[in-house]
C-alpha cells in the first residue's frame, strides 16, 4: 500500500495565494476560503472536494481509491 499524503497546496484560480493545508482523511472539504482574496472556492465539475480541484496532491480517499474513490 502506497503512503498517503495528508498536506496539499491550494492555489486559488482568483489571485494565486497558495497556503498549504492538511487534509481530512475522512471527509470531503467543499469549499475553502481563501485567505488572499477571500473567494470562496468549491470543487470544480466533476471533482469531489477543493483538494482535487485546486490542491497539488489530490484528497486521502482518492489516493487510496483513484478517480471515483472520493466521496461523491
Amino acid at each position: 500500500m502506497s503512503t498517503i499524503i495528508l498536506e496539499s497546496t491550494l492555489t486559488c484560480p482568483h489571485c494565486a495565494h497558495a497556503a498549504r493545508e492538511v487534509m481530512p482523511t475522512d471527509a470531503c472539504q467543499w469549499a475553502w476560503d481563501c485567505p488572499g482574496c477571500k473567494a470562496t472556492l468549491t470543487p470544480k465539475p466533476g471533482d469531489c472536494c477543493v483538494y482535487c480541484s485546486y490542491g497539488s496532491v489530490p484528497c486521502p480517499p482518492v489516493q487510496r481509491a483513484g478517480q471515483g474513490g472520493c466521496c461523491g
